[in-house]
Formats: C-alpha cells, sequence, structure tokens
C-alpha cells in the first residue's frame, strides 16, 4: 500500500484520532496552540507517536506567522 499522498495538506498526522495536516494547521490559525489542538481533535492522546512530528510542524507553522509580520 501506497502511503505517500499526492496532497500533503490530507496527510494524517495522528494515527489514532485520524488528525490530518490541514485540520491541525486551520485550528493553528485559529489560535489553538498544541494542547488546545490536542484537546479538540484526540491527537496526541493516543501512542503518543505523532507528538514530535506535530510539534515540529506547528514550530514550522509559527515561524512562517513571524516571518510574514
Amino acid at each position: 500500500m501506497n502511503t505517500k499522498n499526492a496532497n500533503p495538506e490530507d496527510e494524517v498526522m495522528c494515527a489514532c484520532s485520524g488528525t490530518r495536516r490541514s485540520n491541525i494547521q486551520s485550528l493553528f490559525e485559529q489560535g489553538m496552540d498544541m494542547e488546545a489542538i490536542s484537546r479538540w481533535t484526540g491527537a496526541l492522546s493516543g501512542c503518543g507517536g505523532c507528538e514530535w512530528d506535530i510539534a515540529e510542524f506547528l514550530k514550522n507553522l509559527e515561524e512562517r506567522k513571524k516571518s510574514k509580520l
């Protein structure tokens, strides 16, 4: 099975909750931090395997946000 997705926004970042990259980005843009995103989506509350990837993604989003100011 090919786990690569043609659209990176559709990538599932948390397999336990099924939370997609685009959902995390949308919630970040609404002002949620990692803890709030976890509570809202269930991401980061299962096996913990997604923690580093989501933290890194949020860090990159924050850096892009700051560079646009």
